[in-house]
């Protein structure tokens, strides 16, 4: 019995189409737009492509071991389009006769060599290190399917390269940030940033680069991460709803307890922040937006805050400062500065 239930034929259709599309190569622009519009819609959708996937590399394996007719399969043309059972024509001869019946020869037949050529072909493929650059532009998040594929979210001002082998997928975050729902698979997938090795063990999960502090936070399933990049102790085990805050200097690490749902809202461009300074606030609006925001004082800048705002709404994050006693704002040469009231002007706005 099947371990998972039968999927929506037509789900199953599209997944199949997009794995052939993808397999062959060269998509145009919109093709792959298409394609990534798809596969975010429903979670449902990335299951499947990764099913689709993974019975295709099954069924190479199935082939080697059966002495399919190839000709007589091409010549049977396609099947009639209200049958979705398509038979696999096996050569038959008839035996020889007794006396002159010979051993037994055990050669692969034309169809299980193209498969053990194929499938070499396949793992040299893989073995050959697949390197990428991905960057994402001020104001302008990204989202994209590696060659595994995994899905990316990759903010506005941030940076990533991955170096995939037959034995592994590294990815390098070198600035920003990056969510990754990792497509599951025996080929260990693992981020370096910032000196760390965050490794996936079936998961989605965010890491993020701040001005002082490296933040792992996991939607699902868990992650491990290690100092050193990888070869020091072990910092922090992660399960669903966790995140770890690991200091540059020292690697120190704060573990917290958070919503899922707030680790993904920047996919939808909201800016949440649950006692953060304000100087890292700022940090965030200012990779969406053109009219940047200026902390004039570092006792501003210090200054915790807690709000979840639309990152391109800079009119409600104004008035949401302006709404802080110690906290007053204004627009000089197309900035809004931020800086601390007078002692005086604070404490009567707080009468």
């Amino acid at each position: 019995m099947s371990e998972f239930p039968a999927p929506r034929p037509s789900l199953a259709s599209e997944a199949a189409h997009w794995h052939a599309l993808q397999r062959q190569g060269g998509l145009t622009a919109e093709q792959q737009r298409q394609f990534m519009t798809w596969l975010v819609t429903s979670p449902a959708h990335l299951r499947e492509y990764i099913t689709v996937s993974r019975v295709a590399t099954e069924l190479g394996d199935a082939l080697r071991d059966m002495a399919v007719d190839l000709d007589a399969l091409i010549a049977a043309g396609p099947p009639p389009a209200d049958d979705n059972v398509v038979a696999l024509p096996v050569r038959r001869r008839p035996p020889p006769p007794a006396a002159s019946r010979a051993p037994r020869r055990h050669l692969p037949g034309i169809a299980a060599a193209a498969a053990l050529l194929l499938g070499v072909a396949f793992a040299g493929h893989m073995a050959w290190p697949q390197t990428r650059h991905y960057v994402a532009a001020h104001g302008a998040p990204q989202r994209f399917a590696l060659p595994d594929h995994t899905v990316v979210h990759l903010n506005a001002e941030s940076e990533l390269s991955i170096r995939f082998t037959l034995l592994s997928r590294r990815v390098e975050l070198s600035r920003g940030q990056a969510s990754f729902v990792v497509a599951e698979e025996r080929r260990p997938f693992a981020v370096h940033a910032a000196g760390l090795e965050v490794r996936d063990i079936g998961t989605t999960f965010d890491v993020s680069l701040r001005r002082e502090q490296a933040r792992i936070e996991v939607a699902e399933g868990s992650v491990q991460v290690r100092g050193d990049s990888g070869q020091g102790r072990l910092l922090a085990d992660l399960r669903a709803g966790q995140s770890a805050h690991i200091d540059y200097r020292d690697q120190t690490v704060n573990l917290r307890q958070q919503h899922t749902d707030t680790m993904t809202a920047w996919w939808r461009r909201r800016v949440v922040f649950q006692d953060e300074p304000l100087r890292e606030v700022v940090e965030q609006f200012n990779r969406l937006n053109n009219v940047r925001l200026q902390v004039d004082d570092d006792v501003a800048g210090a200054l915790r805050l807690t709000g979840n705002l639309h990152g391109d709404d800079l009119a409600s994050l104004r008035t949401f400062l302006d709404q802080q006693p110690s906290l007053r704002t204004r627009v000089v040469d197309k900035q809004i500065r931020v800086s601390s009231r007078p002692a005086a002007e604070s404490s009567a706005k707080q009468q």
